[in-house]
C-alpha cells in the first residue's frame, strides 16, 4: 500500500485509540445497586457433538513455545475455532472455543494460557456452539462473564463465573442449521446488546414477534429495556456487535452490527426501531471478500474481520459514524480465516483465526489468536 494509504490508516488508528482511552475516563457509565451472586438453575441442556469434527485439544495451548524468534503476531495457538474473545482488566484475554466450549486465557506477551472452564450444554449442529463472550459490566465485583451459546433447542445468552454453572439470561432465541447470530455486547449504561440469526428464514428476520434476525437489547437479568426487546429487525446473520468509543451528550455510543448472508455482507448503524430490510446498510462487502465474523470500532474507525476474505477490512468513520472512502486491508491471506477483532487499550487488534471450523485449510499451528498492529505509514505490514 502507499504512503497516503498507510497515513489514512495511521490516523484512522490514532482516533481509535484517543476514543478508547476517553471512554475509560467517563464516571456516567452502569452503577451496580449492591453485589450480585448468581444461583445455579438446575442441569444444563444435553451437550451435541462437535461439527466441524476439529480435535478437542486435551491440554492447555501453549504460545510460542518452542518457538524462539517464532511470528511475534501469535499470542496463542493450537486451538479449536477460537470465536468469542474478552479482554480483562490485567491486559490479557479469555477466548471460547466454538467447538468445545472451552474458555482459555491467553496473554499479550506469549506466555503459556490457561484453561479456565468449560461451558457445557453446547450442541454445535449447524453453525452453532459458543458464540460470542462478554464482560459483566460490574466484573470487577461480580467476576461474571456472559456467553451466546446454541443448545439442542435453541440459542440462548447465559451467565456464570468462572468455573461456575451457566445460568439462563434470555432462552428460545430460535435455532437453525445456520444464521444462528451470536454477537453480544454491553452498552456502556450495562444494558446487553444481542445479535441474532434469522435461521435461514427472512419472513423471521421482519417479523416483531420473533427473537430471530433482531438486535435484542435487554438488562443483565434477561428483561427487556422498553416494551419489548426487539431494539432492530431484518438482519439475516449477526455475527458480531461493536461500538464506538465516544459517547454523545446523551452518554449513547453508536452501535455497529455485522450481517452476513447470502451475497455482499453489511455492516450496520443499529438504531432502535429501525427495519433492515429495507434500510441501506453502512458499508456493504462483496462476497469474496466478506464472510464477516468479527467488529471492532472506537470513534473514527471501524475493523471487520472476515473468513472467506481472509482479511481484516478497516473503514474510516467521520464525526457522525458515517463510512468515509474504501476499505484499507491488512493480513490479506497470511493468516487464513480471520473471525473476531477486538481492540484494546494500546490500539492493538486481537484477532482469532477459524481454520478448523470445517471451511479453512488449517496449518499445524491453528487455530492461532493474533494481536497485531494495524499497519503504519512506514508501510511495517503489508496491506
Amino acid at each position: 500500500m502507499g504512503s497516503r494509504a498507510g497515513a489514512r490508516t495511521t490516523r484512522l488508528l490514532a482516533v481509535a485509540l484517543t476514543a478508547v482511552v476517553l471512554t475509560g475516563c467517563g464516571s456516567d457509565g452502569y452503577e451496580p445497586s449492591g453485589p450480585f451472586r448468581p444461583v445455579p438453575e438446575g442441569a444444563p441442556p444435553e451437550v451435541g457433538p462437535p461439527s466441524s469434527g476439529a480435535p478437542v485439544p486435551g491440554d492447555p495451548a501453549q504460545p510460542g513455545a518452542g518457538e524462539d524468534g517464532g511470528d511475534s503476531n501469535v499470542v496463542a495457538s493450537g486451538l479449536a475455532v477460537p470465536t468469542g474473545l474478552v479482554l480483562l482488566p490485567d491486559g490479557s484475554a479469555i477466548v471460547g472455543e466454538r467447538d468445545t466450549g472451552r474458555l482459555v486465557q491467553v496473554f499479550p506477551d506469549r506466555s503459556p494460557a490457561r484453561e479456565l472452564m468449560t461451558v457445557p450444554g453446547i450442541d454445535t449442529a449447524g453453525d452453532g456452539g459458543l458464540l460470542g463472550l462478554a464482560l459483566s459490566p460490574t466484573y470487577l465485583e461480580d467476576g461474571l462473564l456472559f456467553a451466546y451459546v446454541s443448545t439442542a433447542t435453541d440459542n440462548r445468552v447465559v451467565r456464570f463465573p468462572l468455573g461456575g454453572t451457566p445460568n439462563p439470561v434470555l432462552t428460545g432465541i430460535p435455532r437453525g442449521d445456520r444464521h444462528n447470530g451470536g454477537g453480544i455486547l454491553f452498552g456502556p449504561d450495562g444494558h446487553l446488546f444481542i445479535g441474532t440469526g434469522d435461521t435461514g428464514n427472512p419472513e423471521l428476520a421482519g417479523n416483531p414477534d420473533s427473537l430471530a434476525g433482531k438486535v435484542l437489547r435487554i438488562d443483565v437479568f434477561g428483561r427487556p429495556v422498553d416494551a419489548t426487546p426487539v431494539y432492530s429487525r431484518g438482519h439475516r446473520d449477526v455475527t458480531a456487535l461493536c461500538q464506538s468509543g465516544l459517547p454523545d451528550e446523551a452518554g449513547e455510543v453508536t452501535v455497529y452490527a455485522t450481517d452476513a448472508g447470502d451475497g455482499p455482507d453489511e455492516v450496520n448503524r443499529v438504531t432502535a426501531g429501525a427495519d433492515y430490510g429495507t434500510v441501506a446498510p453502512l458499508i456493504d462487502v462483496p462476497a469474496e471478500e466478506a464472510g464477516l465474523g468479527g467488529c471492532a470500532a472506537a470513534g473514527g474507525g471501524v475493523f471487520l474481520g472476515a473468513l472467506d476474505g481472509r482479511r481484516v477490512h478497516a473503514y474510516a468513520l467521520d464525526g457522525t459514524g458515517m463510512a468515509v472512502g474504501g476499505a484499507e486491508e491488512f493480513l490479506v491471506g497470511e493468516y487464513g480465516r480471520l473471525r473476531t477483532v477486538v481492540l484494546d487499550a494500546e490500539g492493538a487488534l486481537w484477532i482469532t483465526t477459524s481454520n478448523r471450523d470445517g471451511v479453512g485449510t488449517p496449518v499445524e499451528e491453528d487455530d492461532r489468536v493474533l494481536r497485531v498492529l494495524p499497519p503504519s505509514a512506514a508501510g511495517t505490514s503489508p496491506l
